[in-house]
């Protein structure tokens, strides 16, 4: 099934937003914990999804039985086999959402995006129109 441009366009503009947080979280916490064995080091591959400590992004969900409804799940995972404290966890996951509200008003400043927690998860919520999308 084709994708429409305009998703493609959206979906990459918000990969950008989950890259500069990538950069920022390796930089600060790359180095606290080793990498997973079978996991590539920082900028070694073409993707930040695929190497370093992190690995940050998003993924829709159409949020049957959300309090929000739809928008995109946060996902924070750190490829280690070391035990994170959860304390650790928290503080890096505050962050993450901080970062995030800044970085998405930087990408799409006229558009009405909202970081929230829905239950035990984050959500990017609001104004997800592809209408008025500019690349």
């Amino acid at each position: 099934m084709a994708r429409h441009h305009k998703l493609i366009a959206w979906e990459k503009r918000l990969k950008r937003v989950f890259d500069r947080i990538d950069d920022m979280l390796e930089s600060k916490y790359g180095h606290l914990y080793p990498l997973h064995p079978a996991r590539a080091g920082r900028g070694t591959t073409s993707n930040k999804a695929y190497d370093g400590l992190f690995n940050v992004g998003a993924a829709f969900t159409p949020g049957f039985g959300s309090e929000i409804g739809r928008g995109y799940i946060v996902r924070i995972r750190m490829v280690t086999l070391s035990k994170v404290p959860r304390k650790v966890r928290r503080k890096i996951e505050k962050r993450v959402v901080k970062m995030l509200r800044k970085e998405l008003a930087r990408e799409f400043p006229r558009r009405r995006l909202r970081v929230s927690r829905d239950g035990r998860i984050y959500k990017i919520h609001g104004d997800l129109s592809l209408g008025r999308l500019r690349s």
